[in-house]
């Protein structure tokens, strides 16, 4: 039990005076439904299969092994994540923690960084089923209209369900982890039995480069070109990202302190595990890797060729759920994120947004602002060739920005940080900072690559937004922008008190 969060109602609620804040959300989550929150963003499902088509046309069969090294190097951040997480389980995560650890001028650049980067986030997550299960699911062409149209539908209902109770949308983020783990290890270790059985395992093709040409294979690249290898850690980058979701409904989560900081750093551990063999299996099985290249929907491909339609239709289903699950959560992240920034003042209409709902327990106003913008953003996307590419490299990106920002601070702030209550990293503090530093400069790297040309226009013009919104802030409200948080009415709590 933590310090205030499993305490009864009328003292838990005292638990953000020190913050400067009162209790408006109701503690619903526990363990399982943090650990639940932070497994279904990173969802594994999601990631695997959007971008393992991307992977085979940049790098080959032998990109997946840019997993591992991902996985490794996002646990590093997960863990700083998580020592941060400990010590200010606050709504709003980087936002509130730079506000505080260096000032709240940087605390809101890197909170609108975040946002940016939620909502398009949602947006690609939700594009994906449109274009990558469901087309192979029900035996339909994509086309641009038909995914717009669908990935439209889909947002609303994310938005509806946020809408009506944090309690639904909880519950169906809980199912949807069993239907990933069910769906993703079953769908593993059938495809394997079934390949041994009819003779279609291929191990050569566990380091095969596929149609990419091995010269220059390895390259680190140019100023504004990288590699095959190096392109394929898009894999990782895309997919292991947005566990610091279960921080940011830190203040709905019962026993945060303890809780927020495991769930985010379990939740990558099991996905990095669950998912390499799922990559390996995927490679094992993936028969003719000249076709599989150039189709759309590669994983589909090989579930329902080693599968059969039947049984493939049915893994399609668990993870359509699962990648419908992983949108839910990002919808709801940025609500919070948005309701954090309106609660100090510093988001556009924050008169509107900072408002929960009493019946509902829910910002209603900043939901149906999110999820407007999430049909904005869906819009532009869609009148570009290589929407999904698109998409799910602007939502690459922007993380590895917010991840490095924080890092960074932590580094040079670290000395004002509060104790921690629960979870440290002790001795390995140093090392843990300095490999997590190390592999998003790394990570980075990557996107200097041409082809993100328009995943960093999407981010300049967000940020070029926020920036004059900034600009005006500074001018005309610059008290706003003095002190980490503007709700001082309660005084601050001691350990007595708790």
């Amino acid at each position: 039990m933590s310090l205030v969060d499993n305490l009864p109602d009328d003292i838990a609620d005292k638990s953000l005076r020190p913050y400067g804040y009162n209790q408006v959300f109701r503690r619903d989550l526990k363990r399982f439904a943090s650990f639940a929150v932070g497994f279904s963003f990173i969802s594994i499902t999601t990631g695997i299969f959007t971008t393992y088509g991307t992977v085979l046309g940049a790098g080959g069969p032998l990109g997946i092994w840019t997993w591992p090294i991902s996985v490794i190097g996002q646990l590093f951040v997960a863990l700083v994540f998580a020592s941060l997480s400990s010590r200010m389980p606050i709504a709003g995560y980087s936002y509130q923690w730079m506000s505080r650890l260096a000032n709240p001028k940087i605390g809101w650049l890197i909170g609108w960084v975040a946002f940016t980067f939620l909502i398009v986030v949602t947006v690609s997550v939700d594009y994906a089923i449109a274009s990558v299960t469901l087309p192979d699911l029900f035996n339909f062409t994509a086309t641009p209209f038909n995914e717009w149209l669908i990935t439209a539908f889909i947002l609303v209902i994310q938005l509806v369900l946020i809408l009506f109770s944090t309690k639904w949308s909880t519950r169906i983020n809980n199912t949807a982890v069993g239907t990933e783990v069910v769906g993703i290890v079953g769908l593993t270790l059938l495809l394997l039995i079934v390949g041994i059985i009819r003779g279609g395992i291929h191990f050569d093709h566990l380091f095969s480069m596929g149609t990419v040409s091995a010269t220059g294979y390895f390259n680190l690249g140019t100023l504004t070109s990288v590699g095959p290898f190096m392109f394929s850690f898009l894999l990782g980058a895309y997919t292991i990202v947005g566990f610091e979701a279960a921080a940011n409904l830190a203040e709905e989560t019962q026993d945060a302190h303890n809780v927020v900081p495991f769930a985010m750093w379990s939740a990558v551990l099991l996905s990095g595990v669950v998912g390499f063999f799922f990559l390996v299996v995927l490679n094992l099985t993936s028969g003719n890797i000249a076709a599989l290249t150039r189709s759309g929907t590669p994983v589909a491909d090989i579930v329902t060729q080693t599968l059969g339609t039947v049984v493939g239709d049915i893994f399609l289903v668990l993870v359509t759920f699962s990648i419908f699950a992983c949108g839910m959560v990002a919808f709801i992240t940025a609500t919070r994120l948005v309701w954090a920034m309106s609660r100090d003042e510093r988001f556009p209409g924050y008169q509107l947004f900072q408002r929960v709902d009493p019946h509902t327990h829910t910002p209603l106003a900043s939901t149906i602002m999110c999820g407007v913008l999430m049909e904005v953003v869906l819009a532009v996307f869609s009148t570009q060739p290589g929407t999904l590419t698109n998409l799910f490299s602007a939502s690459s990106l922007l993380p590895v920005i917010i991840y490095m920002a924080t890092v960074i601070l932590y580094i040079l702030t670290r000395h004002r940080l509060p104790p921690a209550l629960r979870f440290t990293l002790g001795v390995f503090e140093w090392p843990v900072i300095i490999l997590a530093l190390v592999w998003l400069l790394f990570e980075l790297s990557i996107f200097r690559d041409a082809s993100f040309s328009t995943p960093w226009l999407y981010s300049l013009v967000m940020v070029g937004i926020g920036l004059l919104y900034f600009v005006y802030l500074w001018i005309a409200r610059p008290q706003v922008l003095q002190v980490a948080s503007l709700n001082k009415e309660e005084p601050e709590i001691s350990g007595a008190e708790l």
